[in-house]
């Protein structure tokens, strides 16, 4: 008899279950592809960019990873302490980018066309990039915006207020 009270309930608890589970059970709250809300306006010599401005931790460990593209003409700023010399990498990048390193409102080292990661890339596996100068910021673009824009080191940058 107790066997079946057991079975009885087992078979009670897979219908609730069910039932939720049908309802839509537990949702994770939603999540949109870019989790930085300031777009603010630049220049990297002559040219424009509309740039996210990426300030706290979490904000420069995302970075760009997980989204599909990147628009011409925008970019991913992120502010870091003066003189630093930050590695970045490509993990959950699902395209190639530019990166321009700037310190005191001038390029002082560019990299382009930098491939995403291969997939299932973690930890050590993943490669590090970063400039052979100190920077206080670094701008990623789309994969050829500095060839397409002729930018170079020792050009000005205005970097949004």
């Amino acid at each position: 008899m107790k066997e079946l009270l057991i079975w009885f309930g087992v078979l009670v608890g897979m219908i609730l279950f069910a039932a939720w589970l049908q309802k839509g059970g537990y949702k994770l709250p939603e999540t949109t592809n870019t989790t930085i809300s300031s777009t603010k306006s630049m220049k990297v010599g002559n040219t424009s960019i509309d740039t996210e401005i990426a300030t706290s931790v979490e904000e420069h460990e995302k970075g760009l990873s997980g989204r599909n593209s990147l628009e011409s003409g925008h970019g991913m700023l992120f502010i870091m302490s003066k003189d630093s010399m930050p590695s970045f990498w490509m993990k959950d990048m699902k395209f190639p980018i530019d990166i321009i390193w700037i310190n005191d409102d001038l390029v002082v080292d560019v990299a382009d066309n930098i491939p995403p990661a291969k997939a299932g890339a973690i930890g050590n596996d993943l490669p590090r990039y970063k400039s052979l100068k100190p920077i206080d910021s670094v701008l990623e673009l789309h994969d050829g915006f500095i060839k397409q824009n002729g930018i170079k080191v020792g050009d000005k940058v205005e970097l949004p207020e």
